[in-house]
């Protein structure tokens, strides 16, 4: 009896709040592939943050949940935004640039922090906000009725942000909503219900690429996906792997291994020192005289927590 009170108890923890509605993967993209989320709603009523989970993947007074892309270069691609619910177009903006907007630089937006966005009424006084997107990428205007998956433009860079992604926020009325957490605002913990239609795992940090270098890449040129080789010669000055990821917490730790036709190459492991939103760490060696033996090289990185695995990733590179 006991067994059938918590399945139930479960199934109706899976719905909605009452009167809202469900919302679908705004991003066309795989989660923990080709995008990953880098900030949640701010739960924390303080000067500090914290994310629903009382983890630390948030900042001061965050209003939405941020889809983030690996790459410049995976924006310039293209990546859909999609409408996550029916609903009726209230406004867009187009036509501002796609750049980043320096932390210690910010300039004066005018109220435009949004950059190029779209806003979506759901009925009910439930309206979902996309910011950030691609400069003329906007494919809808005030007024259309939008089905929940269209395309409404792509993942941009506009308005006040440091990376490409999209900035997605939902509200009732003037309250702020947390689709993971829609109960709750101001309260962290384990989250007893969502608005996501199908669910969404949180995750708590990790890997959002690995790749091989010829020297210490600059962190600029990891994030715009210019760094990282598949093929090098043998005499390249060195053999460098780095780890490019989100959401560290103090005592994380990153292992990088480099092995080759002839064994390992480079083992190391480094202890994360602070909590940092995006970061990287590389490590790897000077080239032998008379170069690197030609073959196939493996890479892998390791994240762990807590004395548990957190994410890993490998890559393979051919010297020749």
């Amino acid at each position: 009896m006991q067994t059938h009170s918590l399945a139930l108890i479960c199934a109706l923890a899976a719905f909605p709040a009452a009167g809202a509605p469900s919302f679908s993967l705004p991003v066309d993209c795989e989660l923990g592939e080709t995008c990953f989320i880098q900030n949640y709603v701010d739960h924390d009523d303080s000067d500090g943050h914290l994310d629903h989970t009382c983890g630390p993947l948030s900042y001061d007074g965050h209003k939405g949940t941020d889809f983030a892309l690996p790459t410049t270069d995976a924006m310039d691609a293209g990546v859909n935004v999609l409408a996550a619910a029916d609903g009726v177009v209230l406004g867009t903006r187009d036509g501002m640039v796609d750049k980043v907007i320096a932390v210690e630089n910010i300039p004066k937006l005018n109220g435009k922090d949004c950059g190029n966005g779209v806003s979506i009424d759901h009925g009910g006084g439930w309206v979902s906000q996309y910011c950030h997107m691609k400069q003329d990428s906007v494919a809808v205007a005030q007024g259309d009725e939008i089905a929940a998956g269209q395309v409404l433009g792509q993942i941009g860079l506009s308005g006040r942000t440091q990376f490409p992604h999209l900035h997605i926020s939902i509200r009732e009325g003037n309250r702020v909503v947390d689709p993971f957490a829609p109960e709750q605002l101001g309260v962290c913990g384990d989250a007893q219900d969502t608005l996501w239609d199908n669910g969404i795992d949180y995750v708590g940090g990790g890997l959002i690429r690995i790749g091989f270098e010829v020297g210490l890449p600059k962190f600029a040129s990891i994030k715009s996906g210019m760094a990282g080789r598949s093929r090098v010669p043998s005499q390249a000055k060195a053999l460098v792997l780095f780890g490019y990821a989100f959401g560290s917490l103090p005592d994380d730790e990153m292992t990088l291994t480099i092995t080759g036709p002839q064994g390992t190459v480079f083992d190391q492991s480094v202890t994360l020192e602070k909590t940092q939103a995006q970061y990287f760490r590389a490590g790897g060696k000077r080239t032998p005289m008379g170069g690197w033996p030609k073959g196939t090289y493996h890479g892998a990185v390791t994240i762990t927590r807590d004395g548990a695995q957190l994410d890993h990733q490998t890559i393979s590179l051919t010297v020749e």
